[in-house]
């Protein structure tokens, strides 16, 4: 089923886990391939399996651990999706969206997106992390979008603003965080594909000729469901690959995606963490 699934039923699910934690979480993270590593960072974690809660989308892919960890990091109480689900494994828009607005339900107003990308800026390498700038939405602008249906005023208006899509103020506060940490931080645009077969080099070509600097398969959903809500957002891809622009040898492959990411996590813990001590 596309589009929102209700108020009731996110009341329900942010009921069932308000009963297992002791305080309301003010900042979701959501990571992406192979970051798993970065919720190790909670402490006095609240640990719940996805497949505990009704209607939250499971996740089928490796690298992705599926479960929500409560608890806290830098003086704040966080919500940690430990894995996400995507558009490809078979779930609507809408149904990727319910994680976001039951986050919302629970009294989170800041999320923070992480995912793994392949670089399509030429200066990109593989190991890099690049701050999302704005996106674009290419698996959605022809139709399937998590606002598709009718809609819940409670959760958010008809036609939501997207022009600021990443809150302007965390963009900025991790530009700080980075420069103190004498941490490179690349910014660029990121594309979302439906996948989940990876890019030819002639859609390469073609994405970075609409503007795009780094390409996944995820993420956007989740931003426009935050968005739709009234969240600030703040978008970190760990770079993963750099994309050929003409036919390689060398083959693209999910263990790839997952060893970078663990070779990322450390450095995109420390600038999470660096983030929530400053919010």
């Amino acid at each position: 089923m596309e589009g929102p699934l209700g108020q009731p039923l996110y009341n329900a699910i942010a009921a069932l886990i308000r009963q297992q934690i002791a305080t309301p979480p003010d900042v979701g993270i959501i990571l992406g391939s192979g970051l798993g590593a970065v919720a190790e960072q909670v402490e006095g974690p609240v640990t719940i399996p996805y497949h505990t809660l009704p209607a939250w989308p499971c996740s089928t892919v490796a690298g992705h651990h599926g479960e929500l960890v409560v608890g806290r990091w830098a003086n704040h109480t966080v919500a940690v999706l430990n894995g996400r689900a995507h558009y490809y494994e078979g779930y609507s828009m809408g149904e990727l969206a319910v994680p976001v607005r039951v986050l919302r339900t629970l009294g989170v107003t800041r999320l923070i997106v992480t995912n793994a990308a392949g670089g399509l800026e030429p200066g990109f390498r593989a190991g890099d992390l690049m701050l999302i700038t704005d996106h674009i939405n290419l698996a959605g602008m022809a139709g399937p979008s998590p606002l598709r249906g009718p809609n819940d005023a409670a959760l958010g208006p008809r036609f939501p603003d997207m022009t600021r899509a990443y809150d302007p103020a965390l963009q900025h506060l991790a530009r700080s965080v980075a420069k103190a940490k004498k941490m490179r931080l690349r910014e660029g645009v990121y594309v979302m594909l439906a996948g989940p077969a990876y890019e030819t080099p002639a859609e390469i070509r073609f994405l970075r000729l609409i503007g795009a600097d780094a390409v996944g398969m995820s993420t956007v959903p989740e931003v426009v469901a935050a968005c739709h809500a009234g969240m600030a957002v703040l978008g970190i891809s760990a770079i993963s690959n750099v994309a050929h622009f003409a036919p390689s040898a060398e083959k693209v492959s999910h263990d790839e995606v997952l060893a970078a990411g663990a070779a990322i996590g450390p450095r995109m813990r420390d600038l999470i963490g660096g983030v929530l001590a400053q919010l």
